[in-house]
Order: structure tokens, then C-alpha cells, then sequence
């Protein structure tokens, strides 16, 4: 799922099935629906899949599919659900990581997207289990719905945000924290003549490894995302200063004005005058 906007709750509550029960069949209920298994097991279909949901895992079900019951409770079986919606993208994914459209996502949202990745069955990350949210999330419901929406909306984050490094995590723990030196390196380093060798020594790893690492985790090469967030600066500096353009170029660290120029209408389909005239008042 690309963000911001972040997802964002709706509801939750908890169900208890006897044995013998079963889940209702739905189709395209449009949200997401968030099943986490506390005891026995759910049997849950989505189109043509079928899952046994055993207490300790989670199952996503999808906001534009076919939901249905693959065979009916053996146990008193007890889960909370979490319905939830997404304004950004989202996408299904299976081997290879992919990411969220960058460009699209900008022209709609004015910021580069972050990709969350939620697996849609599997056990729960150890620090989701011990945290109690899904529990906190159940008591929220009976709170003044003033303060409740503001600390939901927190907690299906902080949710969200476990089950996200976990994916991370068993992407490579060593590729995540690598590509997260680079990123704040590029951030920090931005203004200066950066080259692949200048990477390599600084963060001592071939910049190869870097780049893969990189694009793993955030789905560009480290020249890639420097272009992109030395653009987003030359973005700031044309709103909120009277800089002359090659000023700007030269303060965001393009190697010449000309070169600044193509790299930015390119992006973003207008030159930096035009930009500036257009959003500056």
C-alpha cells in the first residue's frame, strides 16, 4: 500500500464462533477487512483461495473480492476484525518486491510514496502479539468517540507499522539497514558532488551492493532517489526564495544550471520559471 496518505481506520470488533459456525459469504465489501485469530481456527475463503487461520496469524482479506467460508468452525473460535480503507494505491505481490507508481503518486499527492507491505496470511510479528493493540483498539470502541478516532487511528498505525518491518525484516535485516545508511548519507550529503565512488568509500560497501540493497528496499538506485529528493529541495527553494535558478542548481547540487533545468521539467513536466510563477504568490 503507498503512502501518505496512510491507511485508515474504520471499525473493529470482536466475534465468537461455536463450532459449527461459520464466516458469511461477501463479495467486494470495499475495505479491507483485517481477521486476527485468537483461539481455535477460522476457515476462510477469497476467491480461489483458502486458508486455515490457526490462533497467533493474521489473513487480509482484499476490499474487491469474493470472501466466503471454506468449511465451518471445528472449536469456539475467537478473532478481531479490523476493517480499513486506503485512499493510495495498493497491490498484490508475490516474490520479488514491487513499489508504488512514483510519478502518479506525486502528481496526486505532491509527495513520493512510501510502500507498506502487510502479508495477507501469516503469524503475527512477536511484538504485534505482546503489544495488546487489537485489545486496546476493542476498548476504544467504548471511549468518547472524540478522543477514540485520534488514538484508533494511532494504534492501526503502530499496527501497520509492525507487520511492515516485519516484511522488512525477512526481506534482509542487513539490506534494510543498509539501504537506510544510504538513504540518510543522500539526505545529509545532498548538496555536494556525490558519484558512485564517493559512496563507496564513505559507506564502505561496493556501490553495487548499495544499489541493490537500495532498490530492494525503496525500488531505486542511490543516483536515482539523490536526483529525486535533490529535486524536491530545488522544489522549496523556488517557493520560499528569490534565488536566481542557478543559484538554486548550484545549491541542491546539480552539476550545472542546464542540467538542473532538463532534470527538472522532465520531472515535472513545467521548467523551474514556470513552476515558481505558478505556485508562488
Amino acid at each position: 500500500m503507498a503512502a501518505p496518505p496512510f491507511p485508515y481506520f474504520l471499525e473493529c470488533n470482536r466475534t465468537v464462533y461455536q463450532p459449527g459456525d461459520q464466516h458469511p459469504n461477501r463479495n467486494a465489501m470495499g475495505k479491507f477487512d483485517l481477521l486476527i485469530v485468537e483461539q481455535g481456527c477460522l476457515y476462510i475463503g477469497e476467491e480461489e483461495k483458502e486458508w486455515a487461520v490457526p490462533a497467533g496469524h493474521s489473513l487480509l482479506l482484499l476490499p474487491d473480492r469474493y470472501h466466503y467460508s471454506a468449511k465451518p468452525c471445528e472449536e469456539i473460535t475467537s478473532f478481531t476484525w479490523i476493517h480499513f480503507h486506503t485512499v493510495g494505491e495498493w497491490m498484490i505481490a508475490e516474490g520479488d518486491p514491487v513499489y508504488a507508481r512514483r510519478e502518479e503518486h506525486f502528481r496526486q499527492f505532491l509527495t513520493f510514496p512510501y510502500t507498506i507491505r502487510v502479508p495477507q496470511f501469516g503469524p503475527l510479528p512477536h511484538p504485534f502479539e505482546r503489544s495488546g493493540q487489537a485489545e486496546m483498539l476493542l476498548q476504544l470502541n467504548r471511549a468518547r468517540r472524540s478522543s477514540a478516532v485520534w488514538q484508533q487511528q494511532r494504534i492501526f498505525e503502530e499496527m501497520l507499522r509492525m507487520m511492515d518491518l516485519a516484511q522488512l525484516d525477512a526481506a534482509g535485516s542487513h539490506a534494510v539497514e543498509i539501504a537506510e545508511q544510504t538513504e540518510a548519507y543522500l539526505r545529509n550529503h545532498y548538496t555536494e558532488a556525490l558519484t558512485n565512488t564517493v559512496l563507496t568509500d564513505e559507506l564502505h560497501f561496493h556501490y553495487n551492493y548499495l544499489a541493490r540493497c537500495m532498490k530492494r528496499v525503496y525500488g531505486l538506485t542511490p543516483m536515482e532517489y539523490l536526483t529525486d529528493y535533490r529535486l524536491e529541495q530545488a522544489k522549496l527553494l523556488l517557493l520560499k526564495t528569490e534565488f536566481s535558478v542557478a543559484a538554486i542548481a548550484e545549491r541542491t547540487g546539480f552539476e550545472s544550471t542546464a542540467y538542473f533545468s532538463r532534470r527538472f521539467t522532465k520531472k515535472v513536466g513545467i521548467s523551474p520559471l514556470r513552476y515558481r510563477k505558478r505556485y508562488s504568490r
